[in-house]
């Protein structure tokens, strides 16, 4: 059994700290909003949740972290861990290991939808804390993968990946909603799958050589695009986006220019 505090009980924190409890572990939480969770029991401060932890998951939002941290990191004892599962930026991660604490301090990037996996969602762990949180959460089921690298590494990868699945996610989005107002959803809903599926490497081959290749032309028709989306009356963010960074890539050096 080990002594755990989860700071943050929205759905996230509490996937985690149901967890842990239903693992026999001891969990004591702290949120000032939420709601109560079943049995866990809540202390009235972050501070006072960490008095006499192992291990300190925090789950609040990004916004928090240096306030959480600053109020937790100087109650732990020697040897306990602090976790941040913030999605606070690299160099913010860097600056809290930094905090005067006897604990050891753990970068946690979340790598999907706790609301669709729970406590099982696989996660990036880095800096000196990381084999505990390896230790405390891989028997719950979660994928823990331990980068290389001081705190700030997994949430780097974090943010890089982001750049695909919160962009992705978003162009999807769009794209369905300007093929339901079109009356082709389900033509369009069948054109991604499509283009998901198959040879992943050989897709992001084809989409930077292809991109580079035909900028002007593919700058030219999503233009178009945006224009024939603001007839139907959809928002579009993600297409004119996408327009501006084909004229800036069309307007750019060729390769083998830039070299010179």
């Amino acid at each position: 059994m080990t002594k755990c505090t989860i700071i943050g009980l929205g759905e996230a924190g509490a996937a985690y700290a149901e967890a842990l409890a239903a693992a026999g572990h001891q969990v004591t939480g702290f949120d000032p909003v939420a709601p109560s969770t079943p049995g866990i029991v809540r202390a009235a401060t972050a501070a006072e949740a960490c008095q006499g932890a192992e291990i300190v998951l925090v789950l609040t939002g990004a916004a928090a972290a240096r306030s959480v941290a600053q109020d937790c990191l100087p109650v732990l004892p020697a040897g306990s861990t602090y976790a941040d599962l913030t999605s606070s930026s690299p160099a913010v991660m860097q600056e809290l290991s930094q905090l005067p604490s006897q604990a050891l301090f753990a970068d946690v990037a979340i790598l999907g939808p706790v609301a669709a996996l729970g406590a099982k969602t696989p996660i990036m762990v880095s800096g000196p804390g990381s084999a505990a949180v390896a230790e405390l959460l891989t028997p719950l089921g979660t994928d823990v993968e331990i980068a290389d690298g001081g705190p700030g590494a997994a949430m780097s990868h974090k943010l890089l990946r982001s750049v695909l699945m919160k962009g992705l996610a978003s162009i999807v989005v769009e794209a369905v909603t300007a093929g339901r107002a079109a009356g082709l959803e389900e033509w369009i809903r069948e054109q991604i799958a499509r283009q998901l599926a198959g040879d992943g490497q050989a897709v992001i081959d084809r989409l930077i050589t292809g991109t580079s290749k035909h900028a002007v032309r593919r700058s030219r028709e999503m233009q178009d695009t945006a224009n024939y989306l603001a007839e139907l009356g959809v928002p579009a963010e993600m297409t004119e986006a996408s327009a501006a960074a084909l004229t800036r890539i069309a307007a750019a050096p060729a390769p083998e220019a830039a070299l010179r």
